[in-house]
């Protein structure tokens, strides 16, 4: 992925990247901060940084659920990171004419996995130009994302990555196969969505629950078996985010966490 990006990092680094921020744009200077306090880790560390922050959440367990602070605003929001900090980023888009628009700000564009057999909207980001990630599908198996990767190719882009998030296991819970790491790497790089891997879905309460004690567990294990990259949703009160704050990560808890996925990381090379 990282070649893909030609301003990511002015580092010669062998790490694995990481993809991080809020779940959602919650504002502008919550934004700002959180991304300045992962810069000064991974800078510390020398792995190269995407910022991350949905503009929109449209896939939402109730219709009283929170969604954006404003589409363009959230959108806007995003360049200023990117600008402020000369780091790419990234969003979700879920419908195919909010691919041109997100362009227009963000260096990413993520297809959700409940959206990734959408051929129209990988399509759509494709012909952007923009990179790429494509989360896999909780329904899907890992040989499957290789006709998603190649929705991206025969579109005329190269720029493609994919991002394991975990299989449905049962009604309300998910898995990671771990397995599925270096098929998939056969197909584009691989990105390990640790915290989204730990939701607990489809709850009674109609609220996304999630098992946020487990997030070194599954982090340390994607390393392991040779995930190109980590994404880690952070927050700095996960209590009070207004999504998805059941699985993230505490922001002070990330550079303990980087510091030991980075051992990690130099043992295997």
């Amino acid at each position: 992925m990282i070649q893909y990006l030609d301003n990511i990092h002015h580092k010669d680094s062998k790490n694995f990247f990481l993809i991080a921020g809020p779940c959602i744009i919650e504002g502008e200077d919550m934004a700002l901060r959180i991304a300045e306090k992962v810069i000064n880790i991974t800078d510390k560390y020398n792995i190269p940084y995407i910022f991350k922050g949905s503009f929109k959440k449209a896939n939402r367990s109730r219709v009283d659920s929170f969604t954006t602070i404003g589409e363009e605003k959230s959108l806007e929001i995003l360049k200023k990171v990117g600008e402020t900090f000369n780091i790419p980023t990234t969003t979700d888009i879920h419908e195919n004419e909010h691919a041109a628009l997100a362009a227009q700000y963000v260096d990413v564009l993520q297809i959700p996995a409940f959206l990734v057999r959408q051929t129209d909207l990988l399509v759509a980001a494709a012909k952007t130009g923009k990179c790429v990630t494509l989360k896999k599908g909780q329904f899907l198996s890992p040989e499957a994302m290789k006709f998603a990767v190649q929705k991206i190719t025969d579109s005329e882009n190269q720029k493609v990555a994919i991002i394991e998030r975990g299989n449905s296991f049962g009604y309300t819970d998910l898995i990671v196969d771990y397995r599925g790491i270096p098929t998939m790497r056969e197909y584009a790089p691989v990105i390990l969505d640790v915290t989204h891997s730990l939701q607990q879905p489809n709850q009674s309460s109609g609220v996304t629950g999630g098992r946020p004690d487990l997030i070194e567990t599954i982090a340390k294990a994607g390393i392991a078996v040779g995930a190109d990259g980590i994404f880690i949703e952070t927050h700095p009160t996960p209590e009070t985010a207004l999504s998805d704050g059941a699985n993230m990560l505490r922001l002070d808890l990330l550079e303990d966490l980087l510091q030991k996925l980075t051992r990690i990381r130099e043992s295997i090379l």
